[in-house]
């Protein structure tokens, strides 16, 4: 046993140290070098709190605008980038150089210099002085070197290509060459404006990413990383392969306080992995489920990797639309992992580990039907009570709410109490039956509290996202100092002083370790911000649409494919905000513009979200994916066997960006009604769990290599139905323009009308594409519909429609007409049949395919179970 409890110290210490290296820093120097650096990562943190709180505007001190805070934000990240990151492999750990020293203080001076000078710099924008110029030089340089140290070389040649571009545009091939640019403007723009490194991105970073960092930091410092891995693992541990089936659930919960996969690996993967190599599963197959699981923890709302953040401003759109369209993919996307898992658990006969209190199927059906009826009429009271509340105590309301969420936390302490500290202690060195529900269950219920107060402040008070992360951290400080003293007290064991003492300890540590997480992420969004810079002053973005157009030959799939590669391929090294930042600002707009062009309307969140989760997918890609290598040093297998195999699993992720670009149902977008919102969910869950057995080849039994084939046809008629429908009755007919009037006429109020139109851009380029112009009143004619929405239409005496005028601010305008286009042709919508009847098809064949392999099971030979469960 101890040579197993070696091996075991000896595989965590490995992974922690995978993500000591990428998250945080590889250097934890001693004396005062070490309390500066902690002392430093300490006040990042409360500035941040400050900033984004209320506070500063109370008390009129303190009150930063957001260019000053974006500066500030990145003196504190490169400045603890160079005292925390070594230089190289070789560079001391327990010390820091004094070059070190003097790196971090000259960048940190250049990266505040827009805070110390910005009236200055205000007053002679567009014209900066030599000294401006220095700093603007020395920062960018230093920034990049910060880069390389914090997150590799992939994102610094990145950053130095995209410079390079700037410089030598003039002297590039003809498709991409822009007449160049000076070392002033390019310092001046990259540097002392908001259009570079001190753009959007480190703006999100600064005002909404950090906060919710923190939350994360101080909510697993308090132990519900660990609460919500034993949850998951005392309610499916009992399963076939159920210490897998947790693993996917825990990743999942732990997705949603972290936006950071290698974290996410080691979290949970030291406690299931060994458990899950236990019940039968070989080594690389228990990494790669727990980076399959864990990588998909970034696909789950809130945090998304601090993606959603971004989303919100490049895409222009709430954050709360934001989590909608993305909780669909990734709960489809968790249910299929958990099906994976089944069926490796079951075609290797695997069984879960013993359950000390066995219980009926109904019993058990009965138990969780009570608990789900009782969290529902939980949240209908919460909810109305609220309000109640609100109308009766008026301006009080919020003290009253403050004072009942207090007891609450000290009730569910109370409960917590009653039973013992080590009820919810578990090894997987030494467990062997699957630990009994309601002891973990109730040690932990008041870590709940602070999500609630999160997703409150999001959801019904319409907060911004950085002050309900601000609430909600002030809410998990309060608990992080106050759980143990209070569960000190209850118990009557222990000192009340020293608990006291120790829930200050671990503030302290959560306060810094989030700072610390947070480094990365600070440098990587101003790094990022080179790219968008470039993009910017060179109009890169612009070319890039007639390259993409060149290299797919205008196919939609094949650019979309293309995309997805490129995501892939610079994902392998960049983390996973700075690959979003730069995929999205150069392929986002050319998707949609391409997609028009072929009478595809993609929504932009459609389109980012299929760059995010591509960007994702590198995780575990090899030969880079830095997952796979945590969890390899976990399970003692080869990290790139591990990466291929975690790959494999997540084919069924890949396969989701492209039936959400094609069927936007999928984000939630577009759905008139319930029974509309039950087949998308319906068909979507048993489209990924369809195809999930056609890529394990393994369904109630071994497939066939057509019964593969024909359930990958099924899987995309579940995701597409509309597509085979479209091919028995065409949902539109094309009319010539001169029947515009005649079609908006016919089209029931807040339908949009389908118009292609063709003009000139800004740069004098031709083109043709659809666009939408959502109607009004139905009554009216269709010349008062279409003028009632901005629009101005003329023809001439060829019969051609041209538009004369489009109103400012109008319908018209914001859909994006403009004066002078021709409309080309009207799309008439037809009487279509509802496309879900596609569904009774699909679902006779796949029933068939079932019956066959049903048969063939039966006629199989009883075999012994493969692998016996025993303690270890």
């Amino acid at each position: 046993m101890s040579d197993n409890n070696q091996d075991s110290m000896t595989q965590d210490r490995n992974a922690q140290a995978i993500v000591s290296e990428v998250e945080s820093g590889g250097r934890n120097p001693a004396g005062l070098g070490g309390k500066i650096l902690w002392l430093v990562a300490l006040t990042w943190s409360l500035f941040q709190l400050w900033y984004v709180s209320p506070l500063p505007f109370v008390f009129n001190f303190g009150v930063f605008n957001t260019t000053e805070a974006r500066s500030l934000h990145l003196a504190f990240a490169i400045f603890l980038a160079y005292l925390a990151y070594p230089a190289l492999k070789r560079s001391p750990r327990d010390r820091i150089p004094i070059q070190d020293w003097i790196f971090a203080l000259v960048a940190a001076f250049c990266a505040s210099y827009l805070y110390f000078f910005y009236d200055s710099l205000a007053t002679r924008a567009g014209a900066p002085t030599q000294q401006d110029l220095i700093v603007a030089v020395a920062g960018l340089v230093l920034l990049l070197e910060a880069t390389r140290r914090s997150l590799g070389l992939p994102l610094t040649i990145v950053a130095i290509v995209f410079l390079f571009y700037t410089f030598a545009g003039q002297y590039m091939p003809e498709l991409i060459s822009h007449r160049g640019a000076s070392l002033s403007r390019t310092m001046a723009h990259q540097w002392l404006t908001t259009e570079g490194v001190f753009g959007v991105a480190i703006g999100v970073s600064s005002s909404f990413v950090f906060l919710f960092v923190l939350f994360g930091a101080l909510l697993e410092r308090a132990g519900a990383g660990v609460y919500f891995i034993k949850v998951a693992f005392s309610l499916l541990g009992h399963m076939r392969g159920g210490p897998a089936k947790a693993a996917v659930v825990a990743s999942g919960f732990s997705g949603i306080i972290s936006g950071s996969s290698i974290a996410n690996v080691v979290t949970t993967g030291t406690f299931t992995i060994p458990l899950m190599k236990r019940v039968g599963f070989p080594g690389t197959k228990a990494g790669a489920i727990e980076v399959a699981s864990s990588t998909n923890g970034q696909l789950t709302p809130p945090i998304m990797g601090a993606a959603a953040f971004l989303m919100v401003e490049y895409v222009g759109i709430p954050y709360l639309d934001v989590i909608k369209h993305a909780l669909l993919p990734a709960l489809i996307s968790y249910i299929a992992l958990i099906y994976i898992v089944h069926l490796e658990a079951v075609k290797a006969d695997m069984k879960g580990l013993p359950k000390p209190v066995t219980s009926s199927f109904m019993r058990s059906m009965m138990s969780f039907l009570a608990t789900f009826i009782g969290l529902c009429l939980l949240a209908l009271v919460v909810y109305y009570g609220v309000g109640w509340t609100r109308e009766v105590f008026g301006p009080v309301a919020t003290y009253v709410l403050a004072a009942t969420l207090g007891l609450a936390y000290i009730g569910l302490l109370f409960v917590s109490s009653r039973y013992p500290e080590d009820a919810a202690e578990l090894s997987p060195e030494t467990l062997k039956e699957v630990p009994q529900l309601r002891p973990i269950l109730m040690s932990g219920l008041h870590f709940l509290l602070p999500v609630v107060v999160l997703v409150w402040c999001l959801m019904v008070e319409r907060f911004s996202p950085g002050l309900s992360a601000f609430w909600a951290t002030v809410f998990m400080i309060f608990i992080i100092s106050t759980q143990r003293p209070i569960l000190a007290f209850f118990r009557k064991s222990g000192s009340l002083l020293s608990a006291t003492r120790q829930g200050i300890e671990e503030l302290f540590d959560g306060l810094v370790n989030g700072a610390r997480n947070m480094i990365g992420i600070g440098i990587a969004t101003a790094t990022a911000g080179i790219v968008v810079g470039t993009v910017t002053l060179t109009g890169i973005g612009l070319i890039m649409t007639d390259l993409v157009e060149f290299i797919s030959g205008g196919n939609l799939f094949l650019m979309l494919f293309f995309t997805a590669i490129i995501s892939l391929i610079l994902g392998m090294g960049l983390p996973t905000t700075a690959n979003y930042i730069v995929v999205s600002t150069l392929m986002a707009p050319v998707i949609v513009a391409l997609g028009a062009q072929h009478g595809l309307i993609v929504p932009l969140i459609a389109v980012h979200l299929f760059v995010f989760y591509f960007g994702i997918l590198a995780d575990d890609t090899p030969p880079v994916g830095l997952a796979a290598y945590a969890a390899a040093a976990i399970s003692r297998s080869d990290p790139i066997m591990t990466g291929v195999q975690g790959f494999t699993y997540d084919m069924r992720t890949a396969i989701l960006p492209f039936m959400f670009i094609f069927n936007t149902q999928l984000l939630l977008i577009d759905i008139p009604n319930a029974v509309e919102l039950f087949f998308t969910i319906a068909g979507a869950i048993g489209a990924m769990l369809v195809f999930a057995s056609a890529t394990q080849g393994w369904w109630l039994t071994k497939n066939r290599l057509w019964e593969s084939l024909v359930m990958l046809v099924i899987a995309f008629s579940l995701f597409r139905p509309g597509f085979w429908m479209d091919l028995v009755v065409p949902p539109f007919t094309i009319k010539d323009a001169t029947h515009i009037a005649q079609v908006a006429h016919e089209l029931p109020e807040g339908e949009r009308l389908r118009l292609w139109v063709a003009g000139e851009d800004f740069d004098g380029r031709e083109f043709e594409r659809m666009i939408l112009l959502p109607l009004g009143d139905m009554s009216a004619s269709g010349e008062q519909r279409l003028e009632d929405t901005g629009l101005l239409l003329q023809a001439d005496e060829e019969g051609r429609v041209w538009i004369d005028m489009v109103f400012f601010g109008s319908k018209a305008q914001d859909a994006g007409f403009d004066f002078g286009w021709e409309i080309t042709r009207v799309e008439r919508p037809e009487e279509q049949p509802t496309k879900h009847l596609m569904f009774i098809p699909v679902l006779l064949v796949l029933a068939a395919i079932g019956y066959l392999q049903h048969r063939r099971r039966s006629k199989q030979p009883i075999q012994a179970p493969s692998t016996a469960v025993t303690g270890s």
